[in-house]
């Protein structure tokens, strides 16, 4: 794909990962749909884009709500007549133990924390996902869906919730990428590692310390990193229905 003049729509764009990406792609010409649900922080990525030259318009949605997630789509179509690529970012942590017993006391993890996690980041994923395939067939354009994903997906202590939603929504992209390749539609999944974010930074101190001995190159990665992946995803048009693990070499 070329990204100059191309549409793409960006969820979590207020910030982190997603306004790195967001700069990234403007660098190369792409207009951009940003979408958080913070307004603030969208006009902070907006403005960074608009020194690229590039039109970029601001969508402020819960991605967790069908109907508004069905209209913004809609009017991302509209104001700028074509979509061709999706970024499912938008993501969050509610980390906890299933069952932690402390001093002969008993907690869990409530259904609440739970949902929480998966709402988002995996209910978000699918409707957003959903969406943005509507308007690529309607529009007619040969797109790109990417869901950002974690080395969490193969499990992590703590985080049950988290864990769960990003291996869900790494197999929706292999499951994406071959329903929609019909209608020149692909679809992958990044998996990034502990990436320096401001999602990192509300981890637990020994929590970090310990996934970052975890790492064979002995660093964070870096939100260009991904960005550059995602750059490399939109122009190799032969990638499709695949999880690209950039994590420094970790397992978890």
């Amino acid at each position: 794909m070329d990204l100059k003049q191309s549409v793409i729509a960006i969820t979590g764009a207020g910030q982190g990962l997603g306004q790195m990406m967001a700069v990234t792609l403007a660098h190369e010409g792409a207009e951009l749909a940003l979408l958080d649900v913070n307004e603030q922080a969208l006009e902070s990525t907006q403005k960074q884009c608009h020194m690229m030259g590039v039109k970029a318009l601001c969508y402020p949605v819960d991605v967790t709500n069908e109907a508004q997630v069905e209209q913004v789509f809609s009017d991302i179509a509209n104001d700028f007549g074509q979509l061709d690529g999706l970024i499912n970012n938008a993501g969050i942590l509610r980390d906890g133990l299933l069952v932690k017993v402390k001093d002969g006391e008993m907690t869990k993890m409530s259904l609440e924390q739970f949902n929480a996690v998966i709402n988002v980041n995996l209910i978000g994923t699918f409707l957003c996902g959903r969406e943005a395939a509507v308007q690529m067939i309607n529009t007619q354009r040969k797109g790109l869906i990417v869901n950002i994903s974690s080395v969490s997906r193969a499990g992590n202590i703590g985080q049950s919730n988290y864990s769960a939603s990003k291996a869900a929504v790494a197999t929706l992209a292999a499951t994406w990428g071959k329903e929609l390749a019909r209608f020149g539609i692909r679809a992958v999944a990044i998996a990034p590692g502990v990436i320096k974010t401001a999602m990192t930074e509300q981890m637990k101190p020994e929590a970090r310390e310990r996934l970052e001995k975890m790492v064979p190159v002995g660093r964070l990665g870096t939100p260009e990193e991904i960005a550059n992946t995602v750059k490399f995803l939109f122009e190799n048009e032969y990638v499709n229905a695949r999880v690209f693990e950039i994590d420094g070499g970790i397992h978890m």
